[in-house]
């Protein structure tokens, strides 16, 4: 069995792995699943919570970022850094985020998405836990990041 550099490294966006690539992925395939699911046109709220390890160290490790962009469509290999900036900065601003690209709705850091720096998950510290409300459906995924 032969292994290449790219089985060893990831290509992504972010410093630590379990803090971007992971949770950006994990954010990504949460909003492709509302898609999948027809749940993606009546969602009217999606909230992050980052825990234990992301909850603590997050914001340095950029997990505020990837947690955006990957619920915005973003894949961790696909994304174009150069844009990454201008586009944070416009969802900010406008507070608002397109679920998949396609879906808007209002999207709040601080309020939408949340860095719980005294609780983790039981099952890993690198949790992350997406809750989504739709008019007539709640659902809610948990992913866990262990880098690499």
């Amino acid at each position: 069995m032969s292994i290449g550099v790219l089985d060893l490294f990831k290509i992504g966006i972010g410093p630590s792995s379990s803090h971007t690539g992971g949770p950006m992925a994990a954010a990504h395939k949460f909003a492709r699943g509302l898609q999948a699911d027809g749940l993606l046109e009546p969602t009217a709220r999606v909230e992050a919570i980052l825990y234990g390890s992301p909850g603590l160290t997050g914001k340095g490790h950029g997990s505020d970022k990837v947690v955006l962009l990957g619920l915005s469509g973003e894949k961790p290999e696909l994304v174009d850094v150069d844009t990454v900036d201008a586009r944070l900065a416009q969802m900010r601003e406008a507070g608002r985020i397109k679920l998949s690209g396609e879906h808007e709705i209002p999207f709040v850091v601080g309020e939408d998405l949340i860095f719980e720096r005294k609780i983790s998950l039981p099952e890993h510290p690198n949790g992350t836990r997406r809750p989504s409300a739709a008019p007539s459906r709640r659902s809610a995924t948990r992913s866990w990041t262990c880098g690499g």
